[in-house]
């Protein structure tokens, strides 16, 4: 099909629109780091404090060096992918049940809000006695804090799926699958995909929360162990590296939303 001219001018416009938000997005992140290397350089800051970049590059170093910073990274990031898969399927299971089940729904609601609103941390103790002092522990702690807000966030969805359309279909005759296949999912794909987003962050507080009580190895116990023996210089790497593992997480996340959007 060939496009218009203007349609072409349009799209144009989108791009370099884009690209500026992306490079002033960049230039934001450069000027932070040279600041905040300046002001450690003449002392503004206490860089014993604060740390600064080029000794956050120097811990980086020596980490890599000592053959231990890619299995950091690694268990903390397998450790959050499980968790993240986890709370989202079996959050998106146990939604669809109380979406089937009115009764199920209205009893299990109160223990939902309590459940949502207890710190799931207070927990973390009785975790490590049932199932150990390890990554098992750290998963299900992870797995506590994302799958009781996927469970809400993706009921709400499905019950705020137009009724018309849900008594059109059972007037047709459609069976509580068909309306749930062809109608309650499709039509909460937003909902969805917010869930995700959620969780995205959620698995990441879950992980480095269950790192700092019980991890030997993975980032939060190395934010832990920098922190202990008054290296901020390896806590702030810890912390910048979890950062861009995160975005690229959320960056993934994004993406699928696009092609969902562009599927339905």
């Amino acid at each position: 099909m060939k496009i218009s001219d203007e349609h072409k001018q349009y799209l144009k416009k989108i791009k370099s629109y884009n690209r500026k938000v992306v490079f002033t997005q960049i230039a934001i992140l450069a000027l932070f780091f040279v600041l905040w290397e300046v002001l450690a350089d003449f002392k503004i800051l206490d860089p014993f404090l604060t740390s600064s970049p080029s000794r956050i590059i120097k811990s980086l170093v020596e980490i890599y060096n000592e053959g231990t910073l890619f299995k950091h990274i690694w268990i903390t990031c397998y450790e959050t992918v499980l968790g993240f898969i986890l709370g989202t399927i079996l959050g998106t299971v146990i939604a669809i049940i109380l979406w089937w089940s009115d009764f199920i729904s209205k009893v299990l609601e109160p223990y939902l809000v309590v459940l949502n609103a207890l710190p799931k941390v207070a927990l973390a103790p009785i975790i490590i006695f049932w199932v150990g002092n390890g990554m098992k522990a750290i998963v299900i702690i992870a797995l506590l804090i994302s799958i009781v807000v996927t469970i809400i966030t993706v009921l709400s969805g499905f019950q705020e799926v137009d009724k018309d359309k849900v008594k059109l279909l059972k007037t047709f005759g459609a069976s509580k699958v068909q309306i749930l296949t062809h109608l309650i999912i499709p039509a909460s794909i937003p909902t969805l995909v917010s869930a995700l987003k959620i969780n995205v962050g959620l698995s990441w507080v879950g992980v480095i929360m269950g790192e700092f009580l019980v991890a030997k190895e993975g980032l939060g116990f190395l934010i832990v162990y920098g922190g202990q023996i008054s290296q901020l210089d390896m806590v702030m790497m810890s912390i910048i590296i979890l950062s861009i593992i995160a975005y690229i997480m959320y960056a993934v996340v994004t993406v699928i939303e696009k092609k969902l959007h562009n599927r339905y």
